[in-house]
């Protein structure tokens, strides 16, 4: 089932359900992608109709920021949980060590791929890292050929939204993959580079608020947020 928060259709599912699907599509043809827009990105959807048919695509849409729980509550259709992106991508490896499957590592600086695959060998026992390039390229060509190369059972690419969808979309074709995901900064945080929040903060669906005090500089695009919530209470109001 699919729950529209201003356009965007997110599946209505819990992170076990999403974990289960992406190990399903792992069997199957084809390259799919998932996705996992905040408010900043729903909020880019309204104005940038080519990513919206992109997210639109998506094998899963997950709603990774408590804007778009709290979004699609307001609205009267509810979805089941948040699901931060970096706590499905997790789980997903999680179950995926269990049966010796690999996973290739794409983006962030030069060498932050390197550190996140020592980080998830260590956490996740039996996963296999099939490959890892940073996200500093001029063309795609020599990437595809690298991945399909490796021919791993997840591709996670971390460029950061919009590039991320824009070329999972693009390049889908082209790979020798089954499911990917854009996953943003995560590789840093698999990295120990970046710190994520404290679980209590997590918990409190205020990670936005702890990334904003670490980082000031993100207040630009925090603002997204106040603008998405209004928009929706307008939504509701109008009986959209």
């Amino acid at each position: 089932m699919k729950i529209d928060v201003l356009g965007i259709k997110f599946d209505n599912v819990t992170k076990a359900e999403a974990v289960s699907r992406a190990l399903e599509c792992m069997s199957e043809d084809g390259a799919k992608y998932v996705v996992t827009p905040n408010p900043e990105i729903v909020w880019m959807c309204r104005k940038n109709q080519e990513l919206s048919e992109i997210i639109s695509g998506a094998e899963l849409v997950l709603a990774d920021g408590i804007g778009i729980i709290h979004g699609a509550k307001i609205l009267g259709r509810p979805l089941k949980e948040k699901i931060p992106g970096i706590d499905f991508a997790e789980e997903l490896l999680c179950k995926m060590a269990q049966e010796n499957k690999s996973v290739f590592l794409f983006g962030a600086k030069a060498g932050v791929a390197d550190k996140a695959a020592e980080s998830l060998e260590t956490k996740f026992p039996g996963i296999e890292i099939a490959g890892t390039e940073n996200g500093f390229f001029k063309d795609d060509a020599p990437i595809v050929e690298k991945i399909n190369a490796a021919a791993p059972d997840l591709l996670l690419v971390c460029l950061g939204a919009p590039k991320q969808e824009v070329w999972m979309k693009e390049n889908a074709e082209r790979l020798n993959v089954r499911i990917m995901i854009g996953l943003g900064g995560s590789l840093d945080v698999f990295a120990g580079t970046v710190e994520r929040a404290p679980e209590r903060w997590q918990k409190a669906g205020l990670e936005w608020l702890y990334r904003l005090l670490k980082e000031p500089k993100r207040i630009k695009r925090m603002i997204k947020l106040p603008l998405f919530l209004f928009v929706v209470i307008w939504h509701r109001i109008r009986g959209k």
